[in-house]
């Protein structure tokens, strides 16, 4: 399948996923919510939040063994690391994650999630800039 198709489908079923979860439990699915909602419950098998979870974790080996397509991260471990806990701390300062404000927010014609996509956008380029025309890398 064209590498387009594909983001196309992906983007139809992610979108299908937010909107089901949406319906089904009045929630909004950001990544960093859903997490959240695994660090309180008593029963982690009975919350929606841990098959939504599951299903965005289990899915890539799922797709690896039926389109054998290699899964390439150049990074170090470290990079990897420090990557996700800044990444834990702007979505705490920013009241959500890109996939609550750039999916369900900007869908939802949330003003907020426009800043907060605004800046996400931003700082993405601006990192590209860096690491890859200014430093070489």
């Amino acid at each position: 399948m064209h590498e387009y198709a594909l983001a196309f489908v992906g983007g139809i079923l992610l979108g299908i996923a937010t909107i089901t979860y949406l319906y089904s439990t009045g929630r909004i699915a950001g990544v960093s919510g859903l997490i959240a909602q695994m660090l309180t419950p008593k029963n982690w098998f009975s919350t929606p939040a841990f098959w939504f979870l599951l299903g965005l974790v289990g899915m890539p080996f799922v797709y690896h063994q039926f389109m054998d397509l290699p899964v390439q991260i150049k990074a170090s471990p470290w990079v990897l690391i420090v990557s996700g806990l800044l990444v834990g701390v702007g979505t705490r300062l920013g009241s959500g994650c890109t996939s609550g404000h750039g999916i369900c927010g900007l869908s939802r014609l949330s003003p907020r999630s426009f800043v907060a996509v605004g800046c996400f956008m931003a700082c993405a380029f601006l990192t590209v800039l860096v690491t890859r025309y200014i430093l070489g890398g």
